[in-house]
């Protein structure tokens, strides 16, 4: 599984292509867009920032994963928005702004998770690989 060193420099890294390519470039991944998720530190208190990809869009929401890439525990920005769903969201480029997060439900997971691993097949993967059962998140813009 991905040590939490490895994926924050992950992180480092994709940022930096983005500010080095003045935003040209990091947008999408693995034919999916891209974006930077900020939640609240549960813990801190302080802004805690990640880049992600959205297998699914639904209308205006944003489907994103919490797979940790199949690692037994869910990713700390997940427990983060489990504690205070308001997040801001960066999606594809566009400036910060205000999101609501929820996990989605058990029918919306049912209905989705199929197309999800049908269409990312690395996620099927990663849920091989935990007896968790992988959420998915919906990030709502905020009006």
């Amino acid at each position: 599984m991905p040590s939490d060193a490895l994926l924050k420099t992950m992180n480092v890294i994709h940022r930096g292509l983005l500010k080095l390519s003045f935003g040209k470039i990091g947008w999408t991944g693995a034919g999916m867009p891209v974006l930077e998720l900020t939640t609240t530190g549960r813990k801190s208190g302080q802004p805690r920032s990640v880049m992600l990809t959205s297998p699914l869009q639904v209308g205006d929401d944003v489907v994103i994963v919490a797979s940790r890439g199949g690692d037994d525990h869910h990713p700390a920005w997940y427990h983060n928005l489990c504690a205070e769903p308001q997040v801001e969201v960066s999606y594809r480029g566009a400036p910060k702004s205000s999101w609501t997060a929820r996990v989605a439900t058990p029918d919306e997971r049912a209905e989705w998770w199929p197309s999800v691993v049908a269409s990312y097949r690395n996620y099927a993967g990663y849920q091989s690989k935990t007896d968790r059962e992988i959420p998915l998140v919906v990030l709502t813009p905020n009006r």
